[in-house]
């Protein structure tokens, strides 16, 4: 059990895939939903205040590097743009904006990409992290309601 434990808990720190794959895996392997959905959460958390605090720092080192400097740059420019972006539009609601695009399993969002976007936006570490964590939650519950119906169907289904 603890094999499985492991298992979602690594699967919900890997970058675009994270407790959105994470709590469907573990309503598969029959682990108890409340346990998985926390171990879920500490694995998906567990690197966000690392992303915060060193991303921008990492890009903009080695946007001066012969080999990484064009993508890092890429990033960068991308990051700042779409974060201008988000600024005007969001103005003052940019927090919940951050929630819901945590939140809202969709390809390409989830806790890393938010956290990155914070971080290269410069907003306030505290409410970005509470921001995040509170859209993990949301997707998780998303996650987790979507997988369950989806087995019970399939149990239903196949009569097992």
């Amino acid at each position: 059990m603890l094999k499985q434990y492991a298992l979602i808990f690594f699967i919900s720190m890997v970058p675009l895939i994270e407790l959105r794959a994470a709590v469907p895996i573990a309503i598969g392997l029959k682990i108890p939903i409340v346990a998985a959905y926390v171990t879920c959460i500490i694995g998906n958390m567990l690197p966000v205040p690392i992303i915060y605090l060193f991303a921008r720092k990492v890009l903009e080192w080695g946007k001066e590097k012969p080999v990484i400097g064009k993508f890092f740059t890429f990033c960068l420019e991308k990051g700042e743009k779409g974060g201008r972006k988000l600024q005007e539009k969001a103005g003052r609601g940019l927090y919940v904006a951050l929630f819901l695009f945590v939140g809202i399993p969709l390809p390409g969002t989830g806790a890393w990409t938010g956290t990155l976007a914070a971080s290269l936006l410069d907003m306030d570490f505290k409410k970005s992290i509470i921001a995040v964590m509170g859209g993990v939650i949301l997707a998780g519950i998303i996650m987790g309601a979507g997988a369950a119906g989806a087995f019970g169907a399939l149990g239903t289904v196949f009569g097992s």
